[in-house]
């Protein structure tokens, strides 16, 4: 590593990475986990390199269902997470502004993930529910109120009496093919390109013109425990040396999706979403005007809350609208009032499992009559996804509270102002910082 605060971000990232059984190399969102990206072309740390590293990604970390707990203490024995934790958190301290509660706020999630770490070794007292929304989400934990899109849904169906059984044949009737999700994908993605270039491009850095907002690549996998995995890859290099800003995106091919949410997916994952957020990250990284964090973008941290803020408000910031009942087509509205419905039930489930101990049949139960989510998406948000020690209680809640805040703001604040500080252009930024860089705008 090329500098003693790069070197602390890039082990204490990859050292909770590993610990838990990411791969940032892999290129599959399969094998990763904590950390989403490296795209520096700095040489990896000690955390990712070391030979016990490799034993314990093998094993899957904490992550396995029985830990291998000799290869972790090997691997522990060799890189300093808790270290690098706190040299992180000082780092912050130091460098004050923005930047310095951004790296104090990863500091703060890393910290918890490594005590959640702890207690499925059974070396460390339970976390406390409370303390890890509170690191991700910059907020306490709260139950999700599906009543208003709900009854909006009903609304827009008109009125039927059994409101799941209209969802499902309106899904049923708008059900997208998956043998035809490449073909289709890349022409949603050439929509929301034209339309994210129409209403959001034209209120940021003219030096982002000419950065790729969608380059990806839509690809079926079968059996994943996730919908979907947007996988920012960022290591191919044009001639210039400069990057490619690429992607993939990996696809249930089990999913049960209608069209209407489809675009939403698309907006979410690719542009103006993940896709687009991340390209811009890499191209300020490149132009040296953010810091190395920018370029190991994380999940379970406010940075990520945040992201997902972004992604959940993209079809409406590529419309250019403020509110779902603004969007052109009735259709549309429905699809995506599901697919917050949905991002609402993920907040539910870890509320139910985790604040108040619900069983997992009650929670999945939940799910589908209230926020009126698939039988798949009841069972993964209720399952793999809601008693996960890490994911349930940190991740799950970071949809809803990003939405919100992102929503809440841009309703406050006009695009030439709001959009800039949203993607980074007034320095990298999470939930709980975002606000204070409009603020400013510096």
């Amino acid at each position: 590593m090329s500098a003693p605060l790069e070197e602390l971000i890039g082990n204490a990232i990859l050292g909770i990475d590993t610990l838990w059984g990411g791969d940032v190399m892999c290129a599959s969102g399969t094998g990763r986990f904590i950390a989403d990206s490296w795209f520096s072309d700095e040489p990896l740390p000690m955390a990712y390199t070391a030979l016990e590293a490799g034993a314990v990604r093998q094993s899957g970390g904490v992550s396995a269902k029985t830990p291998d707990g000799s290869a972790i203490d090997a691997y522990l024995a060799k890189v300093d997470i808790p270290g690098a934790i706190e040299g992180l958190e000082r780092a912050g301290g130091e460098a004050g502004g923005l930047r310095g509660e951004y790296l104090a706020g990863l500091a703060l999630c890393f910290q918890t993930m490594w005590d959640l770490a702890q207690e499925i070794l059974g070396r460390g007292r339970k976390v406390p529910y409370e303390r890890c929304v509170h690191a991700s989400c910059a907020q306490p934990p709260e139950p999700s109120d599906a009543r208003e899109k709900r009854e909006r849904v009903a609304q827009l169906l008109g009125g039927p009496a059994d409101l799941l059984s209209a969802v499902d044949a309106w899904r049923a009737a708008h059900r997208v093919p998956m043998a035809s999700i490449r073909l289709l994908g890349a022409a949603v993605i050439g929509h929301f390109d034209r339309l994210t270039a129409a209403h959001i491009v034209p209120h940021l850095p003219a030096d982002w013109q000419t950065v790729p907002r969608a380059n990806i690549e839509f690809l079926p996998i079968r059996d994943a425990w996730f919908s979907g995995s947007m996988n920012y890859l960022g290591r191919q290099r044009r001639a210039d040396g400069s990057p490619e800003y690429e992607a993939t995106y990996e696809i249930n091919a089990s999913l049960d999706i209608s069209l209407p949410e489809f675009l939403q997916l698309v907006s979410h994952e690719v542009v103006p979403g993940h896709v687009t957020t991340f390209a811009y990250m890499q191209d300020l990284y490149w132009r040296r005007e953010v810091g190395f964090e920018a370029s190991v973008l994380t999940m379970n941290t406010r940075a990520a809350t945040l992201f997902e803020g972004i992604a959940n408000n993209a079809i409406l910031m590529a419309y250019g609208v403020t509110e779902v009942d603004q969007l052109p087509d009735p259709d549309l509205q429905i699809g995506v009032l599901l697919a917050l419905l949905q991002d609402d039930a993920k907040n539910q489930s870890s509320y139910l499992t985790w604040g108040e101990g619900a069983a997992q049949a009650e929670v999945a139960a939940a799910l589908r009559r209230d926020f009126l989510v698939t039988p798949e998406r009841a069972d993964k948000l209720s399952g793999a996804w809601g008693r996960h020690p890490l994911l349930g209680r940190m991740y799950l809640p970071a949809y809803r509270a990003g939405t919100r805040k992102v929503a809440s703001l841009r309703r406050a604040h006009p695009p030439e102002k709001f959009l800039p500080a949203l993607y980074g252009a007034h320095g990298l930024v999470d939930v709980a910082t975002l606000e204070r860089a409009i603020g400013t705008g510096a």
